[in-house]
Parts: C-alpha cells; structure tokens; sequence
C-alpha cells in the first residue's frame, strides 16, 4: 500500500474511534441524565385518591406503567379500558399499572369512577405536568405513558393514545 493511502486510513481508524468514543460518552451522559430523572420521579410524592401520600416507590421492583391523563381529555378517557385491561392480565406477571392525574382531586375521582379506572391513581395537579417534560414530553401533551423496569428507570414513553395491542408490545420484553 503507498504511504498516503495508508496515512489516509490510519486517520480515518483514528477519526472513527473518537467519534464513537464521543458517542458512547454522549449516550452514557445522557442515560445517566435520564435515569436522574426517572429517580426524580419515582420520588415525587403525590396524593391518592382517598388523599394518602404514595409515591411510585411503593410499586419497586415491578414493571410500572405511568399514564399521564386528565378528565378533560377525550383520548386519555379513551385508553382507560385498555390500561384496565392490561393492568388485570398482567398483575401476575409483576407489572403495575399507575395513573398520574393532572387534575384537581374531585375531578380525578370522579373521572375513575366514571370510566371504571381499578389501578391506583395519585393526583398530580397541573403540576405533574413537569414531571413529563425533562422525560421526553417538552410541550406536555396528554396521555403520556412511561414504562419503568423493574429497576425503575425509563425504558420506553408514548405520547398520544396508547392501544392496549401496542401498549402490550411494549412491556412484554421487561416482564420476562
């Protein structure tokens, strides 16, 4: 091989394994910032519905689907049936469905109520809106669903309407 050529690929190995040393460093950061947050938010104590202080920690060491919802909210009212449904097929497999309403007390027990809701529920108040934020939901859009692993940190969100055949796909890999 010339001397150019070969000075040529060396620098382009070199130029390679920083970029991907930059990477990993990049992509250990930003899970280390995550799973900040994700800790953050398995801390925040937050209201029942019957008004006893819990928190996300008393469910550790199951799978936790968080549902970010509100009464006011048509789509978030439409994917209850299907987190009822999955939280009850589920159960035995270590896997906790929990609603975080961003709602007042009242409205939230009104609306589990109303829509048949039997996972527990923490009220949030327009509050819990920035908990969603720093976890990939910078405008704060309703439903949004978090699933944490069994250790607690964020595996997979979803912004919009979750359907139970969607939200069963995402969950099956950390039930096992």
């Amino acid at each position: 091989m010339r001397r150019p050529a070969r000075i040529g690929l060396i620098a382009g190995a070199a130029a390679l394994a920083l970029a991907a040393g930059a990477y990993e460093r990049l992509q250990s950061q930003f899970e280390h910032a995550r799973n900040e947050v994700s800790s953050a938010l398995t801390r925040a104590d937050l209201p029942d519905l019957s008004g006893r202080p819990a928190s996300l920690r008393m469910w550790q060491g199951k799978v936790i689907v968080v549902n970010f919802w509100a009464s006011w909210c048509p789509p978030c009212r439409d994917e209850i049936p299907g987190l009822v449904n999955v939280q009850r097929k589920y159960a035995a497999d270590g896997l906790q469905v929990v609603g975080i309403a961003v709602d007042s007390p009242e409205q939230s027990r009104q609306a589990a109520a109303e829509t048949g809701i039997s996972y527990p529920v923490l009220v949030g108040g327009p509050e819990a809106i920035e908990l969603i934020r720093p976890l990939g939901n910078a405008n704060g859009g309703l439903p949004y669903t978090l699933i944490l692993d069994r250790k607690g940190s964020v595996v997979e969100t979803h912004l919009g309407i979750i359907t139970e055949p969607k939200l069963e796909e995402l969950i099956r890999p950390y039930l096992g």
